[in-house]
This record gives structure tokens, sequence and C-alpha cells, in this order.
């Protein structure tokens, strides 16, 4: 695995835990030699995940559409920023250059990140594995969540098992490292 992206929030949240854990999963990837894609922002927990990397020698890409570049919250002293005109472009961009997903605590918008390319697993666009990050049982609610729409058809288990969920970065990342999913088929079971 050589790089995986990490969807983030340009909100630090209410408790500096999230930071923490932000720091510690970045160190894990370095650790590993895993290059880092993310949001391309300097302002909350994507700041954090950009100064870490930077800090502990990591490799690291940004991803930032134009209107957010011109908002001056752009990491513009990455070494490779990539700046796209939609929001849609950035995230293409992002899987384009990611082997996997992992969603850190986040709002609307790392769980729209998430949530498309779990959606794209889904429907075969992709192999590669998606987590959620799951620190302080921030999670806990979606993946409830998430759990009661298998218990009500909307969800097929096989589908609801793409989504890892992790609250350790070092099992977090060990297990994306050694999960390859499986040709995923919407239409061929409903198991």
């Amino acid at each position: 695995m050589r790089s995986i992206c990490l969807f983030c929030g340009a909100a630090a949240g209410a408790s500096p835990r999230f930071a923490e854990a932000a720091r510690a999963l970045v160190a894990e990837l370095v650790a590993r030699n895993i290059g880092i894609v993310y949001g391309g922002g300097k302002v909350g927990l994507m700041g954090v995940v950009a100064e870490t990397a930077l800090d502990s020698g990591g490799r690291i890409a940004g991803v930032i559409p134009e209107h957010l570049f011109d908002g001056e919250v752009a990491f513009e002293t990455l070494e490779e920023l990539h700046v796209t005109q939609s929001m849609a472009q950035r995230k293409a961009k992002m899987a384009q250059l990611s082997d996997g997903f992992i969603a850190l605590p986040g709002g609307l918008g790392t769980l729209e990140e998430f949530f498309e390319v779990l959606s794209w697993a889904q429907i075969g666009l992709h192999g590669k594995p998606c987590a959620l990050f799951n620190v302080d049982g921030y999670y806990d609610r979606l993946i409830a969540f998430l759990d009661h729409a298998v218990e009500r058809g909307f969800i097929v288990p096989r589908a609801r098992a793409l989504a890892v969920v992790e609250s350790d970065p070092e099992s977090l990342v060990a297990r994306l490292v050694d999960t390859t999913p499986a040709a995923f088929d919407r239409w061929q079971s409903s198991k």
C-alpha cells in the first residue's frame, strides 16, 4: 500500500483527543512508509494531519478545490498540492492517488467523502479498503445506523462489511494493509 487518503475536517472538534488521535494515525502511516493524501487544508484536523506528516518526514499530497484555495485555507507550502476546479474533481483526484481510505472524525464533508468511496466499493468501481477511525466512540451512532440499515434491508451484509471500523491507529492501519476487499457485485446476492 503506497498511500492512504485521510478524510478529515476543517474543524478540530470539541476534544483535544481528536487531534491527538490524528497525530497518532499519521505517525503510524509514516512509520510504515505509507504516503498520505488529504484535503489540502491548513485548518482543523486537516492542518493537524499535514503538520504532523511534514514534521515527521512523511509523504503528503493535498487536493483542494480552487474556491477553497482562494479562501486562504490551503496548506500552500506542501510540495504536492493539487488544485481542482470543483469538489467532484477533488474527490476523484483523491481517489486516484489513494490505495485506501480512512475517515477521521469530521463533519458533513468528511461523511460525504467517506460514503461516496464506500458506495463506489459497493458497486465495484474500486477494490480499495474503506475505514472509519472511531476515536472516543465518535462513530458509534453511525455504526449503529449502518447495522440498523442492514436489519431493515437497505444495506446487504456484504456491503456493510466493506466499512472497516477501528479505534486504535496501529490496528486500523494493519487492517487496511492486510485487507483486499473482494470484488463486490451488489446485485449478486442479498447476503
